[in-house]
């Protein structure tokens, strides 16, 4: 028996965004960013006046055998340490970011969308133009678990992850009302880039004092870029048609 074929449409599909909850205070993110970059500019002056060696190599001694020092630990904890440092790395960085600029727009959040990607973009090459400046060598002090190419500070994977990963969690937290629910998302974000930090002193591929100066230069920039941009990003996702 053939089927039937119904002439009634079918209803259009709605679908109900919610609306912009939070916005953070412009005051209150220029105070975190600036505190973070006190900290940027006190390690890097510890490093350029050499007084971070006994710190930096306790360091990078700290979770290997006094032996040979290789990493403490299983090859399985090994492994573990790379996948947590390739969080930070410019392949799933990229993917990531472009994914949330995408859901951004989307979800019709353009302004937190375009502040986002900007404040993304400045950082890297506020990032580039340090690590060229200062010129700090890599270690050699133990063996390198993975690759690692260019200078040493600030370690890039810190600063860019904290950049990255903060960045999309301010973009995100604007849904919310709930302020439990942003300080998961910012602090989530905090703790996974100090993680991707964490990794590189174990990979032996940076100095403590490199991912410190990062993470805070990173996360800095962040919160900065949120006080300093906001104004322009707005401007610019209302001329988009």
């Amino acid at each position: 028996m053939p089927y039937a074929v119904m002439d009634t449409p079918l209803p259009a599909e709605t679908v109900v965004l919610p609306r912009r909850g939070w916005q953070i205070d412009p005051r209150h993110a220029a105070l975190a960013g600036a505190a973070c970059w006190i900290g940027f500019a006190l390690i890097t002056w510890l490093v350029h006046s050499g007084r971070t060696g006994a710190f930096d190599d306790a360091g990078l001694r700290l979770f290997r055998r006094n032996g040979d020092l290789a990493l403490m630990g299983s090859t399985a904890w090994a492994e573990a340490v790379r996948d947590t440092t390739a969080l930070g790395g410019v392949v799933l960085r990229t993917i990531v970011s472009i994914a949330a600029f995408t859901a951004l727009f989307f979800l019709r959040l353009r302004r937190e969308a375009v502040l986002m990607a900007v404040t993304i973009l400045t950082g890297l090459v506020v990032e580039l133009t340090i690590k060229e400046l200062v010129g700090r060598p890599r270690p050699n002090l133990v063996p390198h678990l993975t690759d690692a190419a260019g200078m040493s500070f600030p370690s890039g994977h810190s600063f860019n992850s904290a950049l990255g990963f903060i960045a999309i969690a301010l973009a995100f937290a604007t849904y919310s009302v709930r302020r439990r629910v942003r300080w998961t998302l910012i602090g989530s974000a905090m703790v996974l880039s100090i993680l991707v930090a964490f990794s590189r002193v174990l990979l032996g591929v940076h100095y403590p004092s490199d991912v410190i100066a990062g993470w805070l230069g990173g996360a800095g920039w962040a919160f900065l870029a949120e006080a300093a941009f906001y104004r322009p990003a707005k401007a610019l996702a209302e001329a988009v048609p």
